[in-house]
């Protein structure tokens, strides 16, 4: 086979997928919409079965679920029929994936749900089959043929669940109003989490660590703070400890192209006023983000006018925030 063959192989596939999913978005009609309501008045949890393949597609959309806030878990049908099944209560939600609609272990648990009364939806390509006449929402997808070249390995059946399951997922997402916050408590770990849940105070400079000099401060003292800090900045207060400045390694610069007579400066001679600041208690994303706007690397952090701390665009990169 030359390459030409497999590219077009390749596309081929692409091809059938990508058919299922528009004849799928079709599809999407009130049965649907009774489904998300079915899943947002679940007291209890969804529990999502099938087998094989299905199997794994519903092991993906209990993950989407659990991270979008909705508790969900993956029951083996098999194993069900052996013990598992003493998970599932009566407030909670069945989801049964079969491209058949005829698997023999979902047919033998179906009537054990009922006697449960869980509610049951069934995700089948078959709208005659045992199961899609039982189950209480039928949410058919429609497969006319399969990638594989045989129509036997499940693959744009798979593609087409997935797809589906990310629908219910997200438009569950959508009733419940879930938040940024919300999705932030559920991902505490990662650039993810990072961005959308860490403040300013949990990573600025403080102490001894910030840069600081009095207005009066010689210019030669005020390069050596900035020197010794490292951070190419330091702040400039008044007597009553309150931010009225900041000098910067820029500012020093466009100064000794100017004059080298620097002997009787003080950091107030030489001090941008009023510059940009940051609360401790916001977001370290939104930090970033205005870093990014004003294109500088410092931000004073500031209580009162009282500069608290320093934080550095560094200290963002080096912890993977991103912004979006």
């Amino acid at each position: 086979m030359n390459k030409s063959e497999i590219i077009r192989n390749g596309k081929k596939v692409i091809e059938v997928e990508a058919k299922v999913i528009n004849e799928l978005f079709n599809s999407i009609d009130e049965n649907f919409a009774d489904a998300v309501n079915c899943m947002y008045s679940c007291k209890g949890r969804i529990v999502i079965t099938g087998m094989g393949k299905s199997g794994l597609i519903a092991r993906k959309i209990v993950a989407t679920l659990n991270s979008t806030g909705t508790p969900a878990l993956y029951m083996h049908p098999t194993d069900a029929m052996h013990g598992d099944l003493g998970m599932v209560r009566g407030e909670d939600v069945v989801i049964a994936l079969s491209k058949s609609g005829a698997t023999d272990e979902l047919v033998s648990l179906l009537p054990m749900f009922k006697r449960l009364k869980t509610p049951t939806i069934g995700i089948f390509s078959d709208k005659e089959s045992p199961l899609a006449k039982e189950v209480d929402i039928l949410l058919f997808v429609n497969i006319q043929e399969e990638a594989c070249p045989f129509d036997l390995a499940p693959t744009a059946s798979t593609t087409a669940y997935l797809v589906l399951g990310d629908a219910l997922s997200v438009a569950l997402l959508k009733k419940r109003e879930f938040t940024e916050t919300d999705f932030a408590n559920l991902h505490p770990g990662g650039s993810l989490g990072k961005r959308l849940s860490l403040r300013v105070s949990e990573i600025m400079k403080k102490g001894n660590e910030v840069p600081v000099v009095n207005e009066d401060t010689s210019l030669k003292d005020s390069i050596l703070e900035i020197t010794s800090k490292r951070l190419g900045v330091t702040a400039v207060v008044s007597g009553n400890g309150k931010l009225s400045g900041i000098i910067t390694d820029g500012d020093l610069r466009r100064l000794l192209e100017r004059t080298l007579d620097i002997k009787n400066m003080t950091a107030k001679d030489i001090m941008t006023i009023k510059p940009k600041t940051i609360s401790p208690e916001i977001l370290a994303s939104l930090a970033l983000q205005m870093m990014e706007n004003y294109k500088i690397t410092s931000l004073i952090v500031a209580k009162a006018e009282i500069p608290v701390g320093i934080l550095h665009l560094h200290d963002l990169v080096n912890l993977g925030l991103k912004n979006r």
